[in-house]
């Protein structure tokens, strides 16, 4: 293997890492708009802002490693298809919780709601982000996937 290949592997364990900690900073911004809430209006705005940002990104995120990365895994990896299962399931809990969010965005929602969703999508997507990245980070450094990043791991 070349060093190129190499690189080029090894590309995409840091793409993940990479994307998980922009989606960590994304929410750490709509978070942020929110406790900011003065006054009301510019806060709802820049919440209604980041919180469409965010969810596009991160539902953009999981579909983009179910169409993609995950099929490439478990082809390469059947040990792991079971993991891979697990992620799913933690894909299909979280954008329940996002659509949750985002209905409670479209009503105006009072800010002490808003935050009670987001924290609940931060607990999940942290321990789904750390149960994915100890279990995929090694096998993504020798994954052989031909494929534009953007279209295997979201937007981001």
């Amino acid at each position: 293997m070349t060093e190129s290949d190499k690189a080029r592997l090894i590309a995409w364990s840091r793409e993940l890492r990479t994307v998980h900690e922009r989606l960590r900073e994304a929410l750490r911004l709509t978070r942020t708009a929110l406790a900011a809430g003065e006054p009301a209006e510019p806060a709802q705005r820049d919440l209604l802002l980041f919180c469409h940002g965010f969810c596009t990104a991160l539902t953009g995120h999981h579909e983009g490693e179910d169409r993609e990365l995950f099929p490439a895994i478990a082809a390469a990896h059947p040990e792991l298809r079971d993991t891979l299962r697990n992620l799913r399931q933690d894909h299909s809990m979280i954008a329940h919780l996002l659509t949750s969010l985002q209905a409670a965005v479209d009503r105006t929602a009072p800010p002490d709601e808003l935050d009670r969703h987001l924290e609940g999508i931060a607990a999940i997507m942290e321990s789904h982000f750390r149960y994915e990245e100890r279990s995929l980070l090694t096998v993504l450094e020798t994954l052989e996937l031909e494929a534009d990043p953007r279209d295997v791991l979201g937007p981001l």
